[in-house]
């Protein structure tokens, strides 16, 4: 019997992008994050009908909404493929994995006994910066590629000066010890709106993180590749953030 999901908790349901609803072959997400917020709909209906209408009371749980999911279309689709991205991070490697992807995926339709499991979370993966070449990228020509803050002017994003920072650090002193010493600083590359920079101390002696909380787009790749974990990414306030006005 393979287990419910677990997208629902008191008070609230994991609807939409938020559970992480990504087809990896397809590169799609958009069907199935709108057919959740589709399930939950119905289901905080029927709750509604089976309470009497009685008013949703702070902190209700509907687990239900977990059973709806596992039953779904949702769940056989992204079962079928819940091994490809964890085929690539083992022993097999990323061509491995692309030929696993081959056999079990395309021809045998993702109907394995077994599932993957990924080796240890995400910020714990990178290496020292001692055991890696560094990469030299081509600078953007404005045609094919193109700069970072260009693109990020693209999305419009926004927030207002007078707010609470979403973005702060747990220890202040820890970006420059340890993430730029062992790691030569990754927050200045994983971000892709160039919220995080180093820049030299006024005295010129040494370097400190400088955080550009304006430029975020929301994307908490900050909050999950931190090989410190020491970003706390807080909810911005509503209205703020990525507009992409033009899509």
């Amino acid at each position: 019997m393979k287990s419910v999901p677990r997208m629902s908790f008191p008070g609230g349901l994991l609807v939409g992008c938020s559970p992480g609803l990504l087809n990896v072959p397809k590169i799609k997400g958009t069907h199935t994050a709108m057919k959740s917020g589709m399930i939950a709909a119905d289901t905080i209906f029927n709750k509604l009908i089976e309470d009497n209408h009685q008013p949703v009371t702070q902190g209700l749980h509907i687990p239900e909404y977990d059973t709806d999911i596992r039953n779904s279309w949702i769940w056989k689709e992204l079962y079928s493929v819940r091994n490809i991205r964890p085929s690539c991070h083992g022993p097999l490697g990323v061509y491995g994995g692309m030929i696993y992807t081959g056999i079990f995926y395309w021809i045998f339709r993702g109907l394995e006994p077994w599932t993957l499991k990924h080796k240890g979370a995400d910020y714990s993966q990178l290496k020292p910066a001692k055991d890696c070449t560094p990469i030299e990228y081509p600078k953007p020509d404005g045609k094919i590629s193109f700069d970072l803050l260009s693109s990020v002017a693209l999305s419009g994003t926004n927030h207002a000066d007078d707010q609470p920072p979403h973005l702060t650090l747990l220890d202040d002193s820890i970006p420059v010890k340890r993430n730029l010493a062992q790691f030569d600083g990754p927050e200045q590359r994983f971000c892709p709106a160039g919220v995080y920079e180093y820049v030299p101390l006024e005295s010129g002696n040494g370097m400190r993180l400088q955080i550009n909380a304006q430029n975020c787009v929301h994307c908490k790749t900050c909050d999950i590749k931190d090989p410190s974990q020491n970003i706390n990414w807080v909810v911005p306030e509503g209205g703020g953030g990525p507009a992409y006005n033009g899509m």
